[in-house]
This record gives C-alpha cells, structure tokens and sequence, in this order.
C-alpha cells in the first residue's frame, strides 16, 4: 500500500460518512453510529453500533460501512466492522446538525 492510499482516522470517517441510513436519512456517523475506527497498517477496524438492536436495515448498515471504507482504499487487506450496543445509543451521540434536523 502506498502513501496515497494509507488510510487515516478522517478519511476513513470521511468514507464512513457517506453511507446514509434509509430510516433517518442522515449519514451514520453524523447520527452517532460510529463508536471507533482503529488503524494497523494495512487493516481498518471500525466499531458501530444502531439506534436500536432490532434495527431491520442493521446488516444493510454493517455491510455498507464495509463497502464504503473498502471502496475507498482497495488495497487494505482487511476492513472488519463490529457491532457492539455497549454503550447503548441515544440521541446525544448524534452530531449537532443530526439533532438539529430532528428539531432536538
């Protein structure tokens, strides 16, 4: 892999960010889903969580995430999204503009 295409933590958020929920219509990361994304070299871990656990687009959500870092840097050898509901999300987790957009 070279420099070009050596992931950081705001390109990969910034990857991350273009996938939309279908239910809210807003980015996952602005909605508060994403808890983390370590960096190893060639690797990308990202932990996400949903707005609920029973969430029906939540392996939509997963894979796309996935998808998105992927499709930005190709030559990672491995992009692993975990799902995790410790801590449990709520609203606050949700960026300025996100609340603003629901009126909280």
């Amino acid at each position: 892999m070279d420099a070009l295409d050596t992931p950081d933590h705001d390109a990969v958020l910034s990857a991350i960010s273009t996938v939309m929920d279908p239910e809210a219509g807003m980015n996952v990361v602005d909605l508060g889903l994403i808890y983390g994304v370590d960096i190893d070299g060639d690797k990308v871990m990202v932990t996400m969580t949903m707005t609920t656990p029973t969430c029906p687009v939540g392996d939509y959500l997963r894979d796309a995430v996935r998808d998105a870092v992927r499709d930005r840097f190709p030559a990672l050898s491995l992009v692993d999204v975990e799902l995790t509901f410790d801590p449990p999300w709520t609203p606050d987790k949700m960026s300025d503009a996100a609340r603003a957009k629901f009126g909280w």
